[in-house]
């Protein structure tokens, strides 16, 4: 049987307000996301056990999606763990203190070396290199973990990955989709990417700066205390300044090797992740001595539960949301007809249709579409359906195609690359102890000021 294909729209796009609804209240949405699977299951198969097996299949495809974010989390939290419990930790941030004395310091120092790393590397391993070292040092500054945990967000999945000036990969995708040459998609970007980062990081930090003054509370989510053996013989001084010299130089080592052998994404990510797993076993085994081998087990299961646990409320939300895109035949099925380009970038389709042919128009257009196709998570699935409609509005009314396919790209990346979709917020978020949909709420309201003044600004580009 044919499914009703606006039908399916409808119930996502519903389902999509509640949940946008439910969080600006502060209410859990893991029952409607649940809800929504189901919705959409039973209105493309028709049939009571395969809606039903869709659940299941949904938490297993976003499991699997979210499972290399999962891991590199657990075991950087493991390794933070034992760096603190050794004393290695003090050691190794004693420098920074000398220039990070307060929190305006901490957010701005923070920020900007989360971005410059991201430029190269991108956010999620760049997370990693931060967070561990920089978020004890800001905490004593007195920015809280949340603080952190914005300013690493801002920077590095906003600025850096929106803009991708180094590694390009967001600007080809966008690029090719619009038949522009690369660079040109480039230097219109610029003037976008820099304005929604001014306006969207100072927005954050006078909110931030304001919280701190009224003296609001900060939540965070709390981790288990590492259970200590007390025949264990710390490790001396001496150690400990080895250790906290060596650390920084291996993570640097990492750091070179990205760039030398380009490494990017999921293999820098990966390389990260089995650095800091050797550097817990290492430390561990001498730090616990006799104990080494079953502290280190102990660690890593304190790790996992960690990351589990803060992962467990989004894994619901990502499942429905994964169905908007390429989720839908994997967890579903082959439903949706040839012509379906995925419910994502169909809605964002039927946007561009039922427009008038302005400018203005035009960029409001590319910002709506740029937020929709990035409610997926991915931040990356649906800029090149922004640069296709870029270039029809070009041709259309005469407008430039490259700002118009760059505004796409800035919008698309900074809603969903990580800074409103919760799932995508989970690297900072798991390495300061935050919660994601807290780190997002906090977000809304600067990330919205940029968007409008970004598209303002690309009005007089265009």
């Amino acid at each position: 049987m044919e499914i009703d294909l606006t039908l399916i729209h409808w119930i996502y796009l519903t389902f999509i307000l509640a949940i946008v609804g439910f969080m600006l209240f502060r209410r859990d949405t893991t029952i409607i996301c649940i809800v929504g699977i189901l919705s959409l299951a039973a209105a493309s198969t028709f049939s009571v056990s395969d809606s039903i097996s869709s659940l299941f299949n949904s938490f297993i495809f976003a499991i699997t999606e979210l499972l290399p974010t999962i891991l590199v989390i657990s075991i950087i939290v493991a390794m933070s763990k034992i760096l603190t419990i050794s004393g290695i930790n003090e050691v190794m941030i004693s420098p920074f203190s000398k220039v990070i004395k307060n929190p305006t310091t901490a957010y701005w120092t923070i920020g900007i070396l989360m971005m410059m790393i991201s430029f190269f590397f991108w956010p999620s391993p760049a997370v990693a290199l931060i967070g561990a070292v920089l978020l004890p040092v800001a905490i004593r500054a007195g920015l809280p973990a949340l603080g952190v945990a914005i300013s690493m967000n801002l920077f590095g999945h906003g600025i850096a990955l929106s803009g991708d000036f180094i590694i390009q990969a967001a600007a080809k995708l966008t690029a090719d989709a619009a038949g522009l040459p690369v660079g040109d998609v480039i230097q219109a970007s610029i003037p976008l990417v820099i304005t929604m980062g001014v306006v969207t990081t100072i927005s954050a930090y006078f909110l931030l700066m304001r919280d701190i003054k009224l003296k609001k509370p900060f939540p965070t989510v709390s981790t288990p205390s590492p259970i200590q053996d007390s025949s264990d013989k710390q490790l001396s001084t001496a150690a400990k300044k080895i250790l906290a010299l060596l650390i920084p130089i291996i993570f640097l080592i990492d750091v070179i090797l990205m760039f030398t052998l380009n490494l990017q994404g999921g293999d820098a990510t990966a390389l990260i992740g089995g650095t800091a797993l050797l550097i817990l076993i290492v430390t561990t085994c001498l730090t616990h001595k006799k104990r080494g081998l079953e502290e280190t087990t102990n660690y890593l299961i304190q790790g996992f539960q960690f990351g589990f646990r803060v992962f467990g409320p989004v894994i619901p939300i990502a499942a429905f949301f994964y169905l908007g895109d390429a989720g839908f035949y994997s967890i579903i099925g082959e439903y949706l007809p040839k012509s379906s380009e995925g419910i994502i970038n169909d809605l964002g389709v039927a946007l561009a249709n039922v427009v008038p042919l302005t400018p203005e128009v035009a960029t409001i257009t590319l910002t709506g579409v740029g937020v929709l196709t990035g409610l997926d998570g991915s931040g990356f699935s649906g800029i090149s359906l922004a640069g296709s409609i870029a270039q029809l509005f070009s041709t259309a009314i005469g407008v430039s195609a490259a700002t118009l396919t760059a505004l796409g790209q800035v919008t698309g990346i900074w809603v969903g690359g990580g800074t409103l979709i919760p799932w995508a917020l989970i690297p900072a978020a798991a390495i300061c102890g935050v919660d994601p949909f807290e780190l997002a709420r906090k977000n809304l309201i600067p990330v919205s000021i940029g968007l409008v003044v970004t598209t303002f600004v690309a009005m007089f580009l265009i």
